[in-house]
């Protein structure tokens, strides 16, 4: 049934939103932007063929989905770029069960993040 589709949306569900939207923002870099809605204010924003959305919603850690961010290569600068950042790192990067390498941390919510390089990306800085 689902063969065909693609993941359009990830949902986040956010205790604070203002948080959330500097956090994805601001340190991450990524393009969101906070809207207006009938029900209040949520965030959204597109990374390539995918959108994020936040919506201000009590969750608890879990409670949301594993979003895995595919990097080419460099990634050993970025996770010193999110350590940098203050950003829990909370399985340093590490191999993949395929042979690449992985990098898991989590949000102001604790929700959790991963980097995935693929084992032909290089891993030179």
């Amino acid at each position: 049934m689902l063969k065909d589709c693609r993941i359009g949306a990830i949902v986040f569900f956010v205790s604070d939103l203002a948080r959330s939207m500097a956090f994805y923002r601001d340190t991450l870099g990524l393009p969101i932007a906070t809207r207006d809605g009938h029900d209040g204010a949520w965030g959204v924003g597109d990374v390539g063929e995918l959108t994020l959305v936040f919506i201000p919603r009590p969750a608890k850690a879990g409670d949301t989905p594993v979003v895995v961010f595919r990097v080419d290569g460099g990634i050993d600068d970025y996770a010193e770029a999110l350590a940098a950042k203050g950003v829990e790192i909370v399985v340093p990067v590490s191999e993949a069960p395929d042979g690449g390498l992985t990098l898991d941390f989590v949000d102001p919510d604790r929700n959790m993040l991963s980097l995935y390089q693929p084992p032909q990306a290089s891993r030179r800085r």
